[in-house]
C-alpha cells in the first residue's frame, strides 16, 4: 500500500461507507477495516472503555444489531494526519439512525477521533472515540 494522502483520503471513503453500512445494521464493512489483532480500543458515546481487539469487534457488531436499515451517516472531517504505520482523522459524524423498537429516527452527532494502523500494506481501525455533540453546536457546512 501506497503510504499517501491521497490513498489514505481514498481509504476514508471506505471507511464512511461502513459507518452508513453499520447504521443500517450491516457490521461486515466496518468489520472488514478494522484490526482483528490487540491493541485495540474504543471508547463509545456512553462513556464505555473497551479493550482488546475482539472484545472492541463484538461490541461493534452488538451496536450494529441495534439498528435497522434506513439509517444515515456522514463524517465531516477537520483534521486528519497519516504517518508511515499509522494515522488518524478527527471531526463530526452527524447520523440519523432508526433503533430496534422505536417508532422514530433518532438524531446522533458525535465528535469523533479515529486511529489506524497499517497491517498488511491495508488501513485497520485501531481506535474509535466518539461522544455525543453537546447540544445546541451549530452545524456548520463544510
Amino acid at each position: 500500500m501506497k503510504n499517501d494522502l491521497r490513498n489514505f483520503k481514498r481509504f476514508m471513503k471506505v471507511r464512511e461507507e461502513a459507518s452508513r453500512a453499520f447504521v443500517n445494521g450491516d457490521i461486515a464493512p466496518l468489520d472488514a477495516i478494522s484490526t482483528q489483532v490487540s491493541p485495540a480500543s474504543i471508547f463509545d458515546p456512553k462513556g464505555d472503555c473497551v479493550v482488546g481487539a475482539k472484545k472492541v469487534n463484538a461490541v461493534n457488531a452488538a451496536g450494529a444489531r441495534a439498528f435497522v436499515p434506513v439509517g444515515k451517516s456522514r463524517f465531516k472531517v477537520i483534521q486528519m494526519e497519516l504517518g508511515k504505520r499509522v494515522a488518524f482523522w478527527a471531526g463530526i459524524q452527524r447520523a440519523t439512525v432508526r433503533i430496534k423498537g422505536k417508532p422514530q429516527p433518532v438524531p446522533m452527532d458525535f465528535r469523533v477521533t479515529e486511529g489506524f494502523r497499517c497491517e498488511n500494506g491495508e488501513w485497520k481501525l485501531v481506535h474509535r472515540h466518539a461522544d455525543p455533540l453537546p447540544a445546541g453546536s451549530k452545524k456548520k457546512k463544510s
